[in-house]
């Protein structure tokens, strides 16, 4: 009995001792944290989303603190958290400017597939077979998944065989652009009144293109020709959009004769032309006539007749 109360002692004694150490060294080992980064931490969502451009919210909260990182770089927090952070730095936010994810592929190259896919269900996995997958455009979406899998927000889902993007729920995280095996997905500004997109990434010349896809780009530059503020350009054989350029009229949208260019997201009906009116028949004054009106007639003296001879 004596010898288990002087081990409870002893582990006591030992256990005072070792948490005196550690008190002593955590005051002298102690690291100071600026107050405004727990303040800043405590303003962001949480998301851990890396879309900032630093490991986790902790990482940009210091690196904000250390004056590497913009106030607004906050894709998930938005103008609110910026705003938010801006006051706790003493600076302002300054407007930033929406960005969503965008797929460039519309899908329909899914009707031409080089052979029947069985395994992981993974476009990374997918993109290591012969061809980089099994879809005959080397530039279409493989439809798997990848992204859906990585967005931590739940704003993007495989439909119909492609990628599609929730723009209400897109925080522009950067996850699925960075995930992509075939470099589809990229992050563009949204801040036309009309929002304009080219889905494509084929670089393929319009006659290879029409044999692997049903409404990919053909590089036929009518859109580029037709845009009123030279808003799009070719580049190897793909039209691009300037969004500094852009103001959205969508003349491009109904010139694209694959009607491939959405406007919010929407391919927009081409009103048939009204039909011009045929010119009046010009009406020819009537030809005078040497009959005088029947007033005239009427109002003239009549002429008598000769009187028979009497016998």
């Amino acid at each position: 009995m004596t010898t288990v109360i002087i081990a409870v002692v002893v582990l006591a004694v030992l256990g005072a001792i070792f948490g005196l150490v550690l008190a002593i060294a955590s005051k002298v080992f102690a690291v100071e944290v600026d107050p405004r980064e727990e303040a800043i931490l405590g303003c962001l969502p949480g998301a851990n989303c890396g879309g900032c451009g630093y490991p986790g919210c902790s990482g940009y909260a210091s690196a904000v603190v250390k004056g590497v990182a913009p106030v607004n770089a906050c894709a998930a927090g938005g103008e609110a958290v910026a705003a938010q952070i801006g006051e706790i730095m003493g600076v302002s936010a300054g407007a930033a400017v929406k960005q969503i994810a965008q797929v460039h592929c519309t899908g329909c190259g899914q009707n031409y597939k080089q052979y029947t896919y069985v395994g992981i269900h993974d476009c990374v996995a997918a993109s290591k077979l012969p061809g980089g997958g099994d879809l005959g455009c080397a530039y279409g979406c493989l439809g798997l998944g990848s992204c859906e899998k990585a967005c931590p927000f739940d704003a993007i889902h495989v439909i119909d065989g492609v990628a599609r993007v929730d723009e209400e729920k897109c925080k522009a995280c950067n996850k699925c652009v960075d995930i992509c095996p075939r470099h589809i997905i990229a992050l563009e500004p949204y801040k036309t009144k009309r929002h304009v997109t080219i889905p494509c990434s084929s670089h393929d010349k319009g006659v290879d293109a029409r044999k692997v896809c049903d409404n990919g780009c053909i590089g036929c530059s009518l859109c580029a020709k037709s845009c009123p503020k030279e808003a799009i350009t070719m580049v190897n054989n793909l039209a691009v959009i300037d969004y500094e350029k852009c103001i959205g009229c969508g003349i491009c949208a109904q010139k694209c004769p694959r009607k491939l260019i959405t406007v919010d997201g929407k391919v927009p009906e081409v009103k048939p032309a009204a039909p011009k009116a045929a010119p009046a028949a010009a009406v020819k004054p009537a030809a005078p006539t040497a009959e005088k009106p029947a007033a005239e007639a009427a109002a003239a003296p009549k002429a008598e007749a000769p009187a028979e001879p009497k016998e």
